[in-house]
């Protein structure tokens, strides 16, 4: 099936990361012009954009200034920006109780996973109301849907995500572009150098696979799969608002006894 997406110009937010660089070469393989955005990876961001072409562009999302600018750079550079895949972001690998977590990284999560992508929205959207078209994929995570003990800060930036900012910038976008959609996929465990530290534990996988359908981890190429195929006016045309959980069917209960 043709997506589409051979004209388009796509932003990869945290595009040089492991969901991210699968995402990138996903775009890449439906012909795409991509920006990869990098905030400290520059040698990774630079040799993906050798291997699949595009551009990179480096930027500190959790800044105003810095993000505010990064559109801009973008549709200079490469002609126009018409889907913006909102990527990046950070899980904090200690386990921590709420009753223990310091008021700094609950500010540090908030701002890396939630007040990145509000900026990176806000720059994308105020473009597209010039174009009057546009597209934006949102990376969740399961935390957001059934909670993550140990990580509430980002369980509960990724809930903000995928409940509240996707389903009113779903209804937002079609002010400035009729055609508009807002979408997000939400991952679950995926192997990935993210998650590579907490899953070298050898007790881990058996034990959030038990909530899982297929019980089995996840991969980078499924996310990007499923970002690819909303991301497609094509495919997925008149689906806006929705959360596509990539997780292997996880539920909120244990599936498979130990």
């Amino acid at each position: 099936m043709d997506t589409g997406l051979g004209a388009k110009v796509v932003l990869v937010t945290g595009g040089a990361g492991g969901i991210g660089s699968a995402i990138v070469r996903a775009f890449a393989h439906e012909g795409a012009t991509i920006a990869v955005h990098y905030n400290s990876s520059s040698e990774r961001a630079q040799a993906l954009v050798q291997e699949v072409g595009g551009a990179a562009f480096q930027a500190d999302l959790t800044d105003e200034r810095a993000a505010d600018a990064l559109v801009p750079q973008i549709v200079r550079r490469l002609g126009g920006l018409d889907i913006v895949v909102a990527n990046a972001g950070v899980w904090p690998a200690a386990d921590v109780p709420l009753w223990d977590m310091p008021l700094e990284r609950w500010r540090a999560t908030m701002s890396a996973d939630l007040d990145s992508v509000f900026l990176t929205c806000r720059a994308f959207l105020r473009h597209v109301a010039t174009t009057g078209s546009g597209n934006i994929v949102v990376i969740g995570s399961t935390a957001g849907l059934f909670g993550e003990a140990g990580h509430a800060d980002y369980a509960a930036a990724k809930s903000a995500l995928v409940v509240g900012l996707v389903k009113s910038l779903k209804n937002e976008i079609v002010r400035i572009a009729p055609g508009g959609r807002v979408n997000a996929v939400c991952p679950g465990w995926t192997k990935t150098e993210m998650t590579r530290e907490a899953l070298a534990d050898p007790g881990l996988a058996p034990r959030v696979t038990r909530t899982m359908a297929l019980a089995k981890l996840g991969r980078a190429e499924d996310v990007a799969r499923a970002v690819v195929m909303l991301a497609s006016d094509e495919v997925s045309g008149h689906v806006t608002g929705e959360v596509i959980t990539v997780a292997g069917g996880m539920e909120g209960r244990v599936l498979h006894e130990g």
